[in-house]
């Protein structure tokens, strides 16, 4: 799938995460399904790849309804932020990795950047301040930022801490994100030097080059 499909197709997903799982969500899949039979009906090579990949993937639906967890399990993590799985590294063969980030507390990660990995944005509430490369956003509800693989980027959250500020990040390959939340979430690196942070996250494919826009989450 090109990568603009790929933003497409996913800009669409965050709208509907805006709004929980609903019947229109249900009418939105039916539709998609049809443009893709039209399009494997024309032969068109790109499409016959996609539905070649999908034919070694399980065929059983992944979903999760509004403020759950795919495992039923959210990671307490940075500061007071919750994390919501919502797509797993498992669902997807590694190919994609998504999940709902709500945060109450001001501020966010280091400057970073990710070798191998796309991650992209999308706000469900709130205000955040979201940095990549040389540019910067102030994104809200609705709003969303791509920030590409090797590009560094960093973002914020800027609305008054009184009010939850939540967003969808997908990870594309989904690499080793979820593991390293998870490790974050347990604590594991708490008893780390901050070198062996360093290389720790480097091996989870992330790989910090400054500093907070803000105040550091962590």
């Amino acid at each position: 799938m090109k990568r603009s499909s790929f933003l497409r197709l996913f800009a669409a997903t965050g709208a509907l995460l805006t709004k929980g799982i609903s019947v229109s969500a249900t009418a939105a899949v039916a539709a998609s399904s049809s443009v893709f039979t039209s399009a494997s009906a024309e032969g068109s090579p790109e499409t016959a790849g996609w539905m070649a990949a999908c034919a070694d993937r399980s065929q059983t639906a992944v979903a999760v309804l509004a403020g759950k967890d795919r495992y039923n399990k959210p990671l307490p993590i940075f500061d007071g932020d919750t994390f919501y799985t919502k797509i797993g590294n498992a669902d997807t063969d590694g190919d994609l990795f998504a999940f709902e980030s709500s945060r109450g507390k001001k501020g966010g990660p280091a400057l970073h950047i990710h070798p191998d990995q796309d991650e992209w944005f999308y706000i469900l509430s709130g205000e955040f301040l979201v940095k990549v490369g040389d540019q910067t956003f102030t994104a809200k509800a609705g709003d969303s930022v791509f920030a590409p693989r090797k590009v560094p980027h960093a973002f914020a959250k800027i609305n008054d801490e009184k009010e939850e500020a939540r967003m969808l990040i997908t990870y594309q390959p989904a690499g080793k994100m979820e593991s390293l939340f998870q490790a974050v979430s347990q604590g594991r690196l708490k008893t780390m030097s901050p070198e062996e942070q360093a290389r720790f996250k480097a091996d989870h494919g992330i790989v910090v080059v400054g500093p907070a826009l803000t105040y550091l989450k962590q």
